[in-house]
This record gives structure tokens, C-alpha cells and sequence, in this order.
């Protein structure tokens, strides 16, 4: 037996998650009585990580609410900048992510990433554990109940994802001080105290150094520098955030 028919309106950008149709305006849907509003707006395709204010008739409610006959939900965007609450900003990204990770560290934003497919229930646990937003062009990955938090990376651009998740959290940005490679901290080092693990070309040629405290990577600014630096110059013009108490 067919249940409670609503009217289901979606904001724009919310438009490639769901069935043509229903980007254009207020669309009929019939519901079972019984799910709550975010198992219906989910069921339709919309990751709840990319879902907003959700209004009936005008008003604010929960996503357990559990919509009756004849009612018109608007279904908003996650406002921007997001706020994430309850731990300290900080990410992990899925194997298909490697190029935004190591931008993000560039950038000193703890970046959570592994080079190999840890599988969906592995990565939604682990950002459960460490209280990491996750973000994914994976919409099923989105929908696992276990997640922390989650995001929805829109772009399969590398400088557009990076825009996005930059405009999107806000993160506090302290370039050159993470390591591209395994995120850990990056420290001043000596040139003698890296000697050893420099070819002559880069001994002879570079005097400032940094090793990473974590792996033991050493950095200095080499024939890629310039690139980077663009890369920390833009996003500083766009996004760039103080640290507190600096």
C-alpha cells in the first residue's frame, strides 16, 4: 500500500546527486510512513554528509523527523564554511584522493591517506577512531553509519578539489610544516645533520633543510619548490587562515 505522498524540493547543489527530474523543482514522492526524512532524502541518492537545513512547510526540523501526507520539505546544502564539531579539524582521504592529500599537508592540514585500498568499512572505522573527515567521490562510502564525518569531493580536478575543501572547512593553514609523504611534523634541520642522506648535487647546492620527525624524509628547496610555493601562495590569498594565539 502506497504511503504519505511529500513534495521533495533540493538546492542546486545538490542537483547531480539526484535523478533529472527532480533538480528542477518540487518533485512527488511517496514515502512508507515509517522512515525518517534523512533515510528518504538518502534513499533518493543525497550523501547526509552533503545535506544542510532541512525544512517542512517552512520550518527547521530533525532528520528524524518522519514526514506525513502532503507536507513540502526543501532540502538545503551544508552551509559553508562548515563547522565540524566535537575534535580538532583534521581528514582522511580515500585511496583515489593521493594527489588533494599531499596538497593539504603542503598546506600543514592534517591529512590522513594510504596509498593502498583500505576497503570501506576499514576507512569509515578509522575516521570513527580518529575523529577524521572523511572525504570521497565514493557516495556510497558517504552513507556508512559509522562515519565521524564526512565530505563529498565534487571535482576530479586536483586544484578544484583543493578549492573545494578549502572553502568548505575552513582548516587553519601552516604551509611547510607537514610531510607530503607521511604527514607527520616537519622540523629545521641542520645541513650536517642530514649530510649523509644527501646526494653530492643537493649537498653542495643547498644549505636549508628539514626533516620529517616521523619517517625521517628530508626537504630542502629543490627543482619543484617553485611549483608548491604557487600552489601555498594561492591558497594563503584565498583561504589563508591565522593560527590561533600566532
Amino acid at each position: 500500500m502506497n504511503g504519505p505522498e511529500i513534495l521533495l524540493t533540493f538546492a542546486p547543489g545538490l542537483g547531480l546527486f539526484v535523478s533529472h527530474e527532480r533538480r528542477s523543482g518540487p518533485s512527488t514522492v511517496i514515502t512508507d510512513g515509517a522512515s525518517t526524512l534523512g533515510h528518504v532524502v538518502e534513499s533518493l541518492g543525497v550523501p547526509l554528509t552533503e545535506v544542510g537545513s532541512l525544512t517542512v512547510d517552512g520550518r527547521e526540523v530533525a532528520r528524524g523527523h518522519v514526514p506525513a501526507a502532503g507536507e513540502h520539505v526543501t532540502v538545503g546544502a551544508v552551509a559553508r564554511p562548515q563547522q565540524v564539531e566535537g575534535a580538532p579539524l583534521r581528514f582522511l582521504l580515500d585511496v583515489h584522493l593521493g594527489t588533494l592529500a599531499r596538497r593539504m599537508r603542503l598546506l600543514g592540514i592534517d591529512t590522513a591517506y594510504e596509498s593502498h585500498d583500505l576497503g570501506d568499512p576499514a576507512l569509515a572505522a578509522r575516521s570513527a577512531a580518529e575523529q577524521r573527515v572523511l572525504l570521497s567521490r565514493d557516495r556510497g562510502l558517504l552513507r556508512r553509519r559509522e562515519l565521524w564525518a564526512g565530505g563529498y569531493v565534487y571535482s576530479d580536478k586536483p586544484d578544484e578539489q583543493l578549492r573545494d575543501v578549502l572553502g568548505r572547512f575552513a582548516p587553519v593553514l601552516t604551509p611547510w610544516t607537514r610531510c607530503t609523504a607521511c604527514n607527520g611534523r616537519l622540523r629545521d634541520a641542520d645541513k650536517d645533520e642530514v649530510a649523509r642522506d644527501l646526494e653530492g648535487g643537493t649537498k653542495a647546492t643547498y644549505d636549508v633543510f628539514a626533516r620529517c620527525d616521523a619517517c625521517g624524509r628530508v626537504y630542502w628547496r629543490g627543482a619543484h619548490h617553485d611549483r608548491l610555493e604557487t600552489i601555498v601562495r594561492q591558497a594563503l590569498r584565498e583561504f589563508g587562515k591565522v593560527p590561533a594565539g600566532a
